[in-house]
């Protein structure tokens, strides 16, 4: 009885769940059409994590299968609004797309003019500028990873020398020029000026790729073109904006050095190595004497990177921004400031900072004119102002020096006695007659301080030709670049 039993409730179990499969497994079909009614070839449909999906067909329908009554179906095609539908008990699911006017009007920056983005057939790639709004204050770190056939590298990170090196598609010839052609507001500029723009300024960042795209530019657009289109005022009330940031700066890695006794016992165990019959280098005494730190003057024990090198350092920025304008005239006025600062250490025994500290103001004023309802002016001034102070010898080579230091041949410098208390500078230690080097003597011997200044003024002239015939504008353009440099 028992076994019958059983058996039963096994059998209404069974059919319980394939009445369950069979509830949740449903099949959706429809069409899509859009708002005047024509069927949409080529709208995808799919489910959040695009475990189901199908495409509608040249009439506009589809069908789905293995779809569960909690499912949620996206309808979504290009220059149209996305949908959303809920399965449910539907069985037929009938969607009208309507067109996504903010995809449809957005427009491309092309040579000299603009076109709609679907138009476009050219190999262009346009970043975000938000994408581009990063902690470091250098722009053309922020390209890589960022725009497919765009490849750039950085080969230092001091600061004032951490310019990316970047081509597009590779390179085109060799023993020649690779970089690409870099156009702000259709001026020809240097990679430098493109990194020390400010990301917020930017309304546009597009690089063009292919021969169609760089057609206009002839053989100077062979290795690709960077156009940057900064912002312009609009009609309406004064707008303001305001950012201010601080970022912590440190190395990605640093190498691990070896204390002084390791190194010792170390170079002794490669001289035995090699001959097992050779003279020990250092002494078990000096060995000894370096563990104990008895006297630090006589068995000196340096880490030269901890002496010389921060851990981290503190940079900040700050912008602001204003724009607005009437009918005639519309303005965006713009001023910024960044501190950047170098991980080396400044010695108290010096009167002077032998340290990287860069300090950046970047002024920018673009006003539009409509002198007439067909003429239209554009004045740009921008301008760059750079205070660089550094160590004599740059950040690479004294860390170059720290890596082929000795830590135990002398200390950073000597402590001052009865004979030669009255010296009014710094003893640097050294061993013998001298030619060793010293990176802490080679980091405080002295520094450098510049200024640069970087102007450029540009003015444009935009004159409606449509009295002649229609589509047909003149423009012309003159500009001014002036650096100096104490």
């Amino acid at each position: 009885m028992r076994k019958y039993t059983l058996n039963l409730l096994m059998m209404t179990w069974a059919i319980f769940s394939m009445q369950l499969l069979m509830a949740q497994s449903l099949t959706v079909t429809g069409v899509v059409i859009d708002q005047e009614g024509v069927p949409l070839p080529g709208v995808t449909i799919r489910t959040p994590g695009a475990t189901k999906g199908s495409i509608t067909t040249i009439d506009g329908k589809y069908a789905i299968t293995n779809l569960s009554p909690a499912d949620t179906l996206v309808y979504s095609f290009i220059g149209f609004q996305t949908e959303r539908r809920v399965v449910g008990s539907s069985q037929t699911i009938n969607v009208i797309l309507q067109p996504a006017q903010e995809q449809l009007e957005e427009v491309q920056v092309v040579a000299f003019q603009k076109q709609k983005k679907e138009s476009v057939i050219a190999s262009i790639n346009t970043i975000n500028p938000s994408e581009l709004k990063l902690p470091p204050t250098n722009l053309t770190t922020a390209l890589a990873g960022r725009m497919a056939g765009v490849i750039s590298y950085q080969r230092s990170g001091e600061p004032g020398q951490d310019n990316a090196e970047f081509f597009v598609r590779g390179v085109t010839s060799f023993g020649y020029k690779n970089d690409p052609l870099i156009l702000i507001d259709g001026l020809e500029v240097t990679a430098n000026d493109l990194a020390r723009i400010e990301p917020d300024n930017i309304a546009s960042f597009s690089i063009m790729k292919d021969a169609t795209a760089t057609a206009l530019y002839g053989a100077r657009g062979a290795n690709g073109v960077i156009l940057v289109t900064t912002k312009e005022g609009r009609v309406g009330k004064a707008q303001v904006s305001v950012r201010v940031e601080n970022s912590v700066s440190s190395p990605t890695m640093t190498n691990e050095f070896l204390d002084g006794v390791d190194y010792m016992e170390l170079y002794n165990r490669a001289l035995r190595t090699r001959d097992a019959g050779a003279l020990l280098h250092y002494s078990k005494d000096k060995i000894e004497g370096t563990r104990t730190g008895a006297d630090p003057t006589v068995y000196p024990n340096v880490d030269w990177y901890n002496e010389l090198f921060r851990q981290s350092v503190m940079n900040r920025k700050a912008n602001m921004n204003i724009s607005g304008g009437g009918e005639i005239a519309q303005y965006y006025l713009e001023v910024s400031y960044n501190n950047e600062k170098g991980l080396l250490k400044v010695d108290d025994l010096n009167n002077f900072n032998n340290n990287i500290d860069i300090n950046r103001y970047n002024l920018r004023a673009n006003v539009n004119m409509n002198i007439t309802k067909t003429t239209e002016v554009a004045v740009k001034f921008y301008s760059l102002f750079d205070r660089y102070n550094g160590p004599v010898d740059d950040a690479n080579s004294i860390y170059a020096s720290v890596m082929q230091a000795n830590p135990v041949n002398f200390p950073m410098y000597f402590e001052k006695d009865e004979s030669t208390q009255f010296l009014n500078h710094t003893l640097f230690g050294n061993k013998g007659n001298g030619g060793f080097p010293n990176p802490y003597a080679d980091m405080v011997r002295g520094y450098r301080d510049r200024f640069t200044s970087t102007i450029l003024s540009q003015v444009q002239v935009l004159q409606d030709l449509d009295f002649i015939t229609e589509g047909l504008e003149f423009r012309g353009m003159a500009s001014i670049r002036s650096y100096s440099m104490n």
